[in-house]
């Protein structure tokens, strides 16, 4: 049951949103909680029921030792929980690769043992261990069982993120406000779900469409051309973009329904003028989770720059091989730690030539992002292709070795032209068109920065988000506005589930 799907969006949805409000309205608040839990639970199970008992299995193991964490701050007990959650990813998503490893470098012959990789398992399990860490460090006392299954399973953040931290989260759920009936948050969670689901079904699964096509023909022996090779793989560059962007979305709005804001997970990592200002916009919650419970028990940079070049690699590496388990995904983390590393280098030099590596000027960002956004894309190779020999074919094609056909709507031109399949001109004009999108325009949560739609600050386009409340009288006029709002983007919600009834699964789901 995808974000995505009707049966979510005209029964699940709705069914949840019902009972959690008609439960609360009887002063169960604790009862309506419990609601929200089993229907969580429900919407885990209806991928494959047999999930249930690993989650379940695991959020008990997690709890008992978060208990015994409150009760005495063991070390020992703290590696312990981290053992039997890193030993339970993995197993169940690195088991084979290894074997495989093993058996390509020993020439052995164990055979694979097949395991299908539970739904979401890299989330919920990063989530439970940044809990016993904070739990270890005396930030967490909270010992109620319900609210700690609520806190891993609440399902607009289940699947695929952003990874939460039990402070973030359990606090609002102790507000009485979030179990009364709210028309701006109903309204303002209604529009910015239905903007993730236009980027989902219309802009991540069109350029998907262009960059299957593309990355297919090459892992199956094809040669690309320039022009193919390029448009494939910026057509897979905007589909992951879009398709992360709208996931992000969705589980913003999903949870803004009930009133609860979640940590933002992506924040127009296009626009990032350094590979490191993409790392802290790109999937912000695991970047977060990596620096402060990869990078900086490692040593971060205290300890001087040769270990501080070899902690970023360990932690991007690590991060990769997160992702999937296979060298692609290993080699992907590693390009990025040499540019991350690339680039902490030369701030170091320029720092040391007496340069001001805070100012800049207009062109000067165009071109750090420029090439930032060029680096991301040539590492998406790695990240899309299935085979290594189909990443070196979209490699030699984006180089021109595998020469130059251009699209036939330009033959009136003189040119040479011919088949650039799956690209026609307009095909590539809306391909520019969803760059000039990410590049330039504000993301979701500037649009609705005004009312406040995601822990932390956000430079909205309409202003600042309200401050200290608003009157009734106030409040009254936005309930009139938001209203028709949330109907008409509830109407468009349903033309395109309507038109596109059959997406594909979110990218980030699989991992």
């Amino acid at each position: 049951m995808l974000f995505s799907s009707p049966e979510f969006v005209f029964a699940f949805m709705p069914a949840v949103i019902l009972g959690f409000f008609l439960i609360a309205a009887k002063g169960q608040h604790q009862l309506a909680l419990l609601w929200l839990v089993a229907t969580s639970l429900f919407f885990y199970g209806w991928w494959n029921p047999a999930y249930l008992i690993l989650l379940g299995g695991s959020i008990s193991v997690n709890y008992a030792v978060g208990r015994a964490l409150m009760t005495k701050r063991s070390k020992r007990l703290l590696v312990f929980g981290l053992a039997v959650n890193l030993g339970l990813i993995g197993f169940y998503k690195y088991a084979d690769f290894f074997i495989g490893f093993i058996n390509q470098v020993s020439g052995s012959q164990v055979g694979a043992l097949g395991l299908a990789l539970p739904l979401a398992i890299s989330f919920f399990t990063f989530q439970q261990i940044a809990y016993l860490v904070d739990v270890y460090r005396g930030k967490v006392d909270d010992r109620s069982f319900l609210r700690y299954v609520l806190f891993v399973t609440f399902f607009p953040q289940l699947i695929a993120g952003p990874i939460v931290h039990h402070s973030e989260t359990m606090p609002q759920f102790a507000r009485k406000g979030i179990f009364r009936i709210d028309w701006e948050n109903f309204s303002v969670g209604g529009a910015i779900f239905i903007i993730g689901l236009y980027k989902k079904i219309v802009f991540a699964d069109g350029m998907g469409i262009y960059a299957n096509v593309v990355f297919n023909a090459a892992d199956a022996g094809g040669s690309p051309d320039l022009i193919v090779a390029w448009g494939g793989v910026l057509a897979y560059s905007l589909q992951i973009y879009f398709d992360f962007s709208g996931y992000s979305d969705m589980a913003i709005g999903l949870a803004r329904l009930f009133g609860i804001r979640l940590p933002v997970n992506f924040n127009s990592p296009y626009k990032a003028v350094n590979i490191s200002d993409f790392w802290q916009r790109w999937h912000m919650t695991l970047s977060r989770f990596l620096r402060d419970y990869l990078y900086f028990p490692l040593g971060g940079s205290r300890k001087g720059n040769p270990r501080r070049y070899a902690n970023i690699m360990i932690t991007m590496l690590l991060g990769g091989l997160w992702h999937g388990a296979g060298w692609n995904f290993i080699f992907w983390g590693g390009l990025h730690g040499v540019f991350i590393t690339i680039n902490h280098g030369w701030r170091w030099l320029r720092r040391a030539w007496g340069q001001d590596t805070a100012s800049s000027t207009m062109s000067g960002r165009a071109a750090a992002r420029a090439l930032t956004f060029i680096a991301v894309t040539i590492t998406w190779v790695f990240f899309r292709a299935a085979t290594w020999t189909g990443a070196l074919a979209m490699l030699d094609g984006m180089t021109g070795l595998n020469g130059v056909i251009l699209p036939q709507g330009l033959a009136a031109l003189g040119l040479k032209t011919g088949s650039v399949a799956p690209f026609d001109t307009g095909g590539l004009v809306w391909l520019f068109v969803l760059l000039l999108v990410a590049w330039f325009t504000p993301n979701t949560q500037q649009w609705m920065g005004r009312y406040d739609p995601v822990l932390g600050p956000v430079e909205g386009v309409f202003g600042a988000a309200k401050q200290g409340g608003v009157t009734a009288a106030l409040a009254a006029n936005q309930v009139i506005w938001m209203t028709p709002f949330f109907i008409i983007s509830a109407f468009v919600g349903m033309l395109i589930l309507i038109a596109r009834s059959n997406a594909p699964v979110f990218i980030y789901m699989i991992f």
